[in-house]
């Protein structure tokens, strides 16, 4: 089977690209990445040597491009995305740019070439906000940043390719990540490089928002499942069971790293900040086996220990981007 993987030098599409290369000798993996500021070309490294892997540096708005990578290719992991709600409000053209536009130069590539299964992976924020329950795959999208609402377009109109053309489209909405290579722009990575160094943290409202986290590594699991299994024009949830308030979070990392709450700056709450993201994944636990594998404390500690010990791969990050 040849894959192309879109984005697969960000965070969770690295994260599949060295899942799949790793426990497959014979797997073959094209990863088309414009490198923009959270592609790192580091995060495949080790895999760069793995004899099915290709790197094609390109932008998915470019039918050229995308063209070329597509060619030969039997599957399409699009995670490719503007991703980050905070500069989504400040400048909503490159997420519609990327995320909507993008999205469907890579449908339409994707039909002229044949392609037998198209994975579009998308988000809980689509949905919007939900004070009680969770939201199932039927429910309605609702989204309030810039980032959802472009990722929600997204979701329709690969929907729409399978309607319309025919094409193998399946739509995976994961729970916020957490784990290694994720760019410290991020709360989880953005909080503990800042503790490391020593620096305050900056705590949004009262901390009272609501997130599910799920491990990079069992989100990658679940898509690798919907590839698999998953029936074309379904949209499938990927959960971690995990609901944690953002005050709860930060009380956890500050504990991780030996800090003190005098390190917590509250800071003006996100404009249109969602209260609550809560995925009911009960649809791909009970049809096609999936179960997170990794503990959130367990995962949390692994992961501010693989901070530590990799401040080579974020000082530089947070420089280049101007973190504080």
């Amino acid at each position: 089977m040849r894959i192309l993987v879109t984005g697969g030098a960000g965070f969770i599409g690295s994260e599949y690209v060295r899942q799949r290369l790793t426990s497959d000798p014979t797997a073959r993996i094209t990863v088309l990445d414009k490198l923009t500021y959270s592609g790192v070309v580091a995060n495949l490294a080790p895999v760069a040597e793995h004899p099915g892997y290709i790197f094609f540096r390109g932008d998915i708005c470019e039918p050229d491009v995308v063209d070329q990578a597509m060619a030969g290719q039997d599957v399409v992991v699009h995670f490719a995305a503007e991703s980050h709600v905070d500069r989504s409000i400040e400048g909503a053209g490159p997420f519609v740019r990327t995320n909507v536009l993008g999205t469907q130069v890579l449908l339409d590539a994707a039909l002229r070439h044949g392609v037998g299964r198209f994975i579009h992976v998308s988000t809980d924020e689509v949905y919007g906000s939900i004070a009680e329950g969770s939201w199932t795959e039927g429910s309605a999208v609702a989204p309030n940043s810039p980032y959802s609402a472009s990722k929600a377009g997204s979701d329709l109109l690969a929907l729409a390719y399978h309607r319309t053309h025919g094409l193998d489209v399946v739509v995976t909405r994961c729970s916020n990540n957490y784990g290694p290579y994720q760019f410290p722009e991020k709360v989880i990575p953005l909080f503990i490089t800042n503790l490391i160094d020593g620096k305050t943290v900056p705590l949004y409202g009262d901390g009272r928002n609501i997130r599910d986290w799920v491990h990079v590594s069992d989100h990658c699991r679940g898509i690798d499942l919907v590839l698999h299994g998953g029936t074309a024009g379904e949209v499938y949830h990927i959960g971690g069971g995990t609901e944690l308030s953002n005050h709860k979070l930060t009380g956890l990392l500050l504990d991780a790293v030996g800090a003190g709450w005098d390190r917590v700056q509250y800071v003006a709450d996100r404009k249109g900040h969602d209260l609550r993201y809560s995925i009911d994944d009960s649809k791909i636990r009970e049809q096609l086996g999936y179960a997170p594998q990794v503990d959130f404390e367990e995962g949390l500690a692994a992961t501010v220990d693989w901070y530590r010990a990799h401040r080579s791969w974020w000082e530089p990050l947070k420089k280049r981007a101007r973190l504080r």
